[in-house]
């Protein structure tokens, strides 16, 4: 009798846990600590690249009147971008109203405590309601802030198209423009379970597109509206402190880890996998600007080696969780090679003024990124349920990720051009001759280093 007992009890045990998790199954989606940590970490890695990455990295290349104008243009970014991501751009970016448009539901963030119990919060699943909803491990306010480190660092990448030259002022106004009606609907296309993009099965892991292609070509089309700088090709355009840009180049790679590792969405295989390749394809990316630098220009220059990792940086972003090693590799170099001659040849032959090559970089490296990620994705990596077979690279994928690469160029395009005319017809773009020449510092902030 005590024996019959004692295994009944023992079948009662073993059976609670499973009614006790099939209940958890049946209720609200719930917080993963683990996914929850790297998610924490990754947000704050993100938030390293603007700021002190891409404040140092683009101050040491600028001239020493304009390092502390260049210096705080990222700065005052970050946190421009992050109001106007908390206001509306979350909403717009990943509010359930259309597949080419988020809509206001979510403006203020409005309903992002409503899962609280007790003092803890749930997870949360983004795009309920709909067809395409995706059940996270996370709470909804680490989500949200890891975006918003995303949409902090792309206008601030654009600063490389146009630096030295943009009235502060200007740039204020155009960030909160340009995040609205450029960054925050691409990032719906390509991100959002609505998104048309993804809907078509154009895939973009960290940000090929939606970061990268984005911010170059806004660079591109802002430096061509603001024209060249005063005596370029005459007076002396050297760095003033490439010791700052090593470091700013350093803090990026580090915070990219948190930039792809990061966009697997908790800590898992993706993540590991997002990691790897992107230290692989960075230092890839430095040894083929190195190399054809070094032929090209018989030395291997400081401001080239960091340029190259950069680009290889961008180049893996849209592919870090979709290809295996040898694929980064692959990615790394050819982004090195490209980027090399996209900002060290086709700049001076048709001469614009990319003035710290925003798409010599990220526009470039974004664009072959984004095409290589639908040659080399290895299926296997994103498989799931639904999709058993994942992204796989073919012909058919390689156009989608064309098709993407097309849209994103054309809508930014024209986009930020009508941002920037209106800027220029109300309050002015440009900062006057004399201004230019006297250097950034002093005149727009009163400010200048000893």
């Amino acid at each position: 009798m005590t024996r019959s007992c004692l295994w009944t009890l023992a079948g009662c045990l073993m059976i609670l846990p499973g009614h006790l998790f099939a209940a958890d199954a049946a209720g609200a989606p719930h917080i993963d600590t683990g996914d929850a940590a790297w998610m924490l970490t990754s947000t704050a890695l993100v938030l390293l690249m603007t700021i002190p990455g891409v404040s140092l990295f683009y101050a040491g290349m600028v001239r020493k009147k304009n390092v502390l104008a260049t210096a705080i243009q990222s700065f005052t970014i970050c946190c421009i971008a992050s109001v106007v991501w908390m206001v509306l751009g979350y909403s717009f970016a990943f509010g359930t109203g259309t597949p080419y448009f988020g809509d206001f539901s979510r403006a203020m963030l409005r309903g992002i405590a409503d899962h609280f119990t007790q003092g803890q919060d749930a997870a949360f699943v983004m795009g309920a309601g709909t067809a395409n909803a995706t059940t996270m491990t996370i709470p909804e306010s680490a989500w949200v802030m890891f975006q918003m480190t995303f949409a902090v660092v792309t206008p601030a990448l654009i600063v490389g198209g146009f630096a030295e030259r943009m009235k502060f002022s200007a740039l204020c106004f155009f960030t909160i423009l340009w995040s609205l009606l450029v960054y925050a609907p691409i990032a719906h296309w390509v991100w959002s379970p609505l998104g048309w993009l993804a809907g078509l099965g154009a895939v973009d892991f960290a940000g090929g597109t939606v970061v990268h292609i984005n911010s170059g070509v806004a660079g591109l089309v802002a430096a061509l509206v603001l024209g060249r700088r005063r005596n370029l090709g005459l007076d002396d355009f050297s760095p003033y402190n490439l010791t700052y840009a090593i470091i700013g180049a350093s803090l990026l790679w580090i915070g990219w880890f948190g930039f792809n590792a990061g966009s697997a969405g908790g800590a898992n295989g993706r993540a590991g996998m997002a990691m790897l390749t992107t230290q692989i394809a960075s230092a890839a990316g430095a040894l083929a600007w190195m190399i054809v630098e070094w032929f090209h220009a018989k030395k291997p220059t400081a401001l080239g080696i960091i340029s190259g990792a950069v680009a290889g940086l961008v180049a893996i972003t849209p592919a870090a969780g979709f290809v295996l090693p040898g694929a980064a590799l692959m990615i790394g170099f050819v982004a090195g090679i490209a980027c090399f001659w996209s900002a060290a040849i086709l700049k001076p032959r048709l001469g614009y003024d990319d003035s710290l090559d925003a798409f010599g970089v990220h526009g470039m490296g974004g664009i072959v990124g984004a095409l290589l990620t639908g040659v080399f994705a290895y299926g296997p990596l994103s498989a799931t349920e639904a999709n058993p077979a994942g992204v796989t690279g073919s012909v058919m994928q390689l156009g989608r990720q064309a098709e993407a690469c097309g849209v994103t160029i054309i809508w930014c395009v024209v986009v930020t051009y009508l941002i920037l005319k209106l800027i220029d017809v109300t309050i002015g773009l440009r900062v006057s001759q004399d201004a230019e020449l006297e250097g950034l510092d002093m005149v727009l902030h009163g400010e200048r280093i000893n």
